[in-house]
Order: structure tokens, then C-alpha cells, then sequence
């Protein structure tokens, strides 16, 4: 299918890497996430490669690459501050699999390696599973991701429950993919959440983190989290968060400090903020915690247990928050802070809480505009 994709939105080196690959004689495309982006004119963060060359031939021919993973192994290329990952085109194990060696060439781990066609069947929604050759600038969809993407849905490959039971994080994934998109999950895909979102419960921590990480990201986070309560998941998932919206006005709370709170990220941002902000929305909308003071939050078992064990916080991450909210009461005293000296002005401004603390004191009215304004001036300055 020829393509009217818009090709300035692809990463040159992106391109040129493709067209090293098929200047050998070897199959390349750009897949995933990538063509999905640029169809739907968003600018793709990441770019993926896939092949029909193996791993080991991509190393030989392509400069400043290198060979990472244990299951399935991929090439990581690196050109500047930007890396690429190059995968083998795999398949699905099939029953004339059970005897292969796993010595031979077309198995790695518990992958196989397959065609272009089979590597899209094997992925998880149909509108991650296009391909696109910018040298030859043709588009291949063999699972109706086109369309899909037209009628703004995401789309399980395959059964539903099965694909969920799987992996139960698809999920989360989807959700999160949906609302990045402001697209909306196919019918049969609620259907099988509402039926076995009880399954999430067999996801590690780590894995359920990675998520809420990559959704506290996105423009309206709030909207998520409000969705996984409407399909029933959120208990299994954050059951004190389901426990808060179901208090009266806690889940409008909960949303209005989410996004006021999104909007004081100005700033080079690292996952302990974003966490940050999530913890902070969830005291600030909860009538239990809200009035508490930094030390009584830090001491309090329950909050202590939402923050560690459902959202994965590190114990480094969750020293990070509450000496953001320790450094809050310093920034109400502007006063203090202009009669110090300039060594300890420096000392006390290279606090890495304090641009933080800043936005949460803005939130909660605990300083004027002005000063507000004075802080932020004082704090970019110091970097």
C-alpha cells in the first residue's frame, strides 16, 4: 500500500539505518508505535526497526551497535543522544515447533524467528502492528490497523481474554494507549477487562510502576485512573485510590490537584516527580490525610503502605517527597531567606526539592504570586 505518511515527522537517522539494512538485501521498517504516532500526526518519541536480518548480521553491518537481551536478543544502536532498536522479524511457537533445535538459527530463547506478516500477528493491538518502508514509502497493515486507527479504537490482535490472561499488564497498556491517543477500547476489550481484571492481581509491582509512570505522563492522567474505576480494575490495581473515589467529591478533588499539579512541571522532569505529584494529590483529596503535617504523613502506616506497595515507590523516592513537603514551610519565609548570606542563599538553592515545593505552595496558596514568581526567578537562576 503506498503511503501518505508524513515523512519530515521521520527521524533521518532512522531512516538511514532501514536503508543501510535493505541496501544488503534484507527486509526493513520502520514498526510499532512510531508509524502509529506519525499516521495520527504526532511526533514519535522512539523509532523501532524491524528486520529480516538476525541479530548478529545487523552488529556486523551496522557501526556503534550492540547486542542486548537474553530471551530475544535486539541490536541497540546509538547515534548521538538517540538510540534505536533493531529486532529479528518472530513468530509465534507453533506445534511444529515442539521438536526444532533449539541450536538452530531461526530460535532464540523461546522466540522464533518468522516473516514480517507473522512478527505483526504476534503484537498486541492492531494499530501497533503496522509497518512502513520510507525508502520505498510503502505501508503494510495485515491486521486492520488502518482502520482502526480511522475509527479511533484500540484493538486487541486476537481473543480478548486470551491476549489479557496472557499478560494481564495489556491492560493497563491499552488503557494508557487510549487515552494518549483520546481513543476509545473496543467493545470486546471491555468486555474481557470487566470479566478477568481480576488477573492483574498476578502482575509484579515493578511491571504495574512502569505503567503508571508512563500514564502519569500523559496530558490528563486523572482520566486513566477514573476509567480503570469505572471497569471495576482500580481495586485490584490501587485499592486505596478506589477506596478514596468512593468517598463523596474525593475523585474531582483527586483531578483538580492532578492537574493543577501537571501544570508546575516546567522543568526537567524525572519519574520521583511525577510520583510525586500523584502522592500529593492522593493526601490532598483525602480527608484523612489532607490537614496532616509532613512528619505525620511520613509516620502514618496507611499512606506509607499506598505509596510503597501499590505504587512502587523506592525508598529514595519516597524520602524525595516528603522532604518536598518539609521544604514547603521555608519557602513561606522570603523574608529569612533574604538576610542570609550569599553562600548559604547558594546552599539552601541547590536543594533539588525546592522547585517542587515552589509549584505545591503555589497550589495550596501558602504564598503570594509574587513571591512565588521570586522563587522560581531565584530557582532558574541557581541551575
Amino acid at each position: 500500500m503506498r503511503s501518505k505518511l508524513k515523512l519530515h515527522l521521520i527521524d533521518p537517522k532512522a531512516m538511514q539505518l532501514v536503508g543501510a539494512l535493505q541496501s544488503k538485501g534484507y527486509l526493513a521498517y520502520l514498526v510499532g508505535g512510531c508509524v502509529r504516532d506519525i499516521l495520527v500526526d504526532e511526533e514519535p518519541k522512539d523509532f523501532d526497526i524491524a528486520t529480516s536480518a538476525k541479530p548478529e548480521e545487523v552488529k556486523r553491518l551496522i557501526p556503534h551497535s550492540f547486542l542486548i537481551g537474553r530471551r530475544f536478543k535486539l541490536v541497540l544502536v546509538r547515534r548521538g543522544t538517540q538510540q534505536y532498536e533493531i529486532s529479528t522479524f518472530r513468530r509465534n511457537k507453533g506445534p511444529e515447533d515442539e521438536t526444532v533445535d533449539a541450536e538452530s538459527e531461526n530460535v532464540s530463547g523461546d522466540n522464533f524467528y518468522g516473516n514480517q506478516e507473522e512478527d505483526a500477528k504476534r503484537r498486541d493491538f492492531t494499530i501497533n502492528s503496522l509497518f512502513f518502508d520510507p525508502i520505498n514509502n510503502e505501508l503494510l497493515d495485515y491486521c486492520e490497523g488502518i482502520p482502526d486507527l480511522s475509527h479511533r479504537v484500540v484493538r486487541f490482535i486476537g481473543e480478548p481474554t486470551q491476549r489479557i490472561i496472557e499478560d494481564p499488564i495489556r491492560i493497563l497498556r491499552g488503557i494508557r494507549l487510549a487515552h494518549k491517543l483520546s481513543f476509545s477500547l473496543d467493545i470486546d476489550f471491555r468486555k474481557a477487562i470487566t470479566s478477568h481484571g481480576e488477573s492483574l492481581n498476578n502482575a509484579i509491582l515493578p511491571r504495574k510502576r512502569e505503567e503508571y509512570l508512563k500514564i502519569l505522563k500523559l496530558k490528563n492522567p486523572d482520566l486513566a485512573f477514573i476509567e480503570m474505576f469505572d471497569l471495576g480494575i482500580l481495586q485490584y490495581l490501587l485499592p486505596s485510590l478506589q477506596e478514596l473515589f468512593l468517598l463523596p467529591n474525593s475523585m474531582e478533588l483527586f483531578s483538580y490537584y492532578l492537574h493543577l499539579s501537571k501544570e508546575a512541571l516546567y522543568f526537567k522532569t524525572e519519574p520521583v516527580d511525577h510520583l510525586a505529584l500523584m502522592i500529593f494529590s492522593y493526601i490532598k483529596s483525602h480527608p484523612e490525610f489532607s490537614l496532616l503535617e509532613a512528619q505525620q504523613l511520613e509516620e502514618n502506616p496507611k499512606l506509607n503502605h499506598f505509596i510503597k506497595d501499590e505504587l512502587g515507590v523506592f525508598k529514595q523516592e519516597s524520602i524525595y517527597f516528603f522532604k518536598v513537603l518539609e521544604f514547603m514551610s521555608s519557602l513561606t519565609k522570603i523574608d529569612t531567606f533574604k538576610r542570609k548570606g550569599e553562600r548559604r542563599k547558594n546552599a539552601f538553592l541547590s536543594h533539588p526539592h525546592l522547585k517542587l515545593a515552589n509549584e505545591f505552595c503555589r497550589i495550596e496558596n501558602l504564598i503570594t504570586y509574587s513571591d512565588y514568581f521570586k522563587w522560581k526567578e531565584l530557582l532558574i537562576k541557581s541551575i
